[in-house]
């Protein structure tokens, strides 16, 4: 004779919407990456001028005489 599983029964959550539990981690490590990102921006020893003509420029002028154009 097969023995009997007992089940809970099923309860609706309140409010309706569903109850979420995230990990510690969930949290903490976009608000790390965003902290990080964050001080590489305001650190202005870091930044650099851009170059007068961008490498785009050039590759597309590398591409045109490779063409013939």
């Amino acid at each position: 004779m097969p023995a009997r599983t007992h089940t809970r029964p099923h309860l609706a959550p309140r409010g309706g919407g569903a109850e979420i539990r995230l990990p510690w981690w969930a949290l903490a490590l976009p608000v790390l990456a965003f902290t990080t990102l964050l001080l590489l921006i305001l650190d202005p020893a870091d930044a650099h001028a851009a170059p007068a003509e961008p490498v785009i420029t050039h590759l597309l002028e590398r591409v045109r005489q490779l063409t013939g154009s």
